[in-house]
């Protein structure tokens, strides 16, 4: 990824320099002012965010939004591991709660406990529910938008919590109906496989 970024930066750079000399060095100066100041807003919203995340872990109230989730989660990824389940929910539920960062030390925990059960069921599961990422806050955007100089960033509420909903039951749904088949063919192979006595 890095080196596709320096590529086109490094493309568009020199087509730059072909066609406006001149504007080229003003131009780079602009962009990286205005990526420093997005980078700053950006920082503010993660240190308050990861900072209520982390009150909410002190407070206990984190685990108990796990535990509450923890009947659900135990049918969505067919698991059995509590200590799996709860990173996996902590991780659906900062998700949620649109807390930017917090979500992926837990996902990468719940991904390790799910593969060393072998269960790449319940870890596609979580690689796929991060990826369309239901949320109620998204915080993020918000402070792009706010970044941007917006004047009502938050009216993408809903629009976003439809469009993840969407995104999220559609992407369960396709994993829910090839994690079936694939196990399915999981159990041909064992069969194939047991010695004949």
């Amino acid at each position: 990824m890095n080196a596709i970024f320096a590529a086109v930066f490094l493309l568009t750079a020199l087509l730059f320099l072909f066609t406006d000399p001149e504007g080229f060095l003003a131009a780079l100066l602009e962009g990286g002012e205005k990526a420093a100041l997005l980078s700053l807003s950006l920082l503010a919203a993660y240190c308050v965010w990861l900072g209520f995340f982390k009150v909410l872990e002190k407070s206990g109230l984190a685990q108990k939004l796990s535990l509450a989730v923890f009947p659900a989660t135990k049918r969505l990824f067919r698991s059995g591991d509590r200590e799996a389940l709860f990173f996996a929910g902590g991780n659906l539920t900062a998700n949620f709660l649109g807390l930017p960062g917090a979500p992926t030390p837990l996902g990468i925990r719940a991904t390790k406990r799910f593969l060393s059960k072998n269960n790449g069921y319940a870890a596609d599961m979580l690689f796929v529910l991060n990826a369309t990422s239901l949320q109620l806050l998204p915080t993020t955007v918000i402070a792009l938008r706010l970044a941007a100089g917006s004047l009502f960033p938050s009216d993408i509420f809903l629009p976003t919590l439809i469009a993840t909903l969407f995104s999220t039951l559609l992407g369960g749904f396709l994993v829910w109906i090839t994690g079936r088949k694939a196990h399915a063919h999981e159990g041909e192979n064992r069969q194939k496989r047991r010695p004949l006595v």
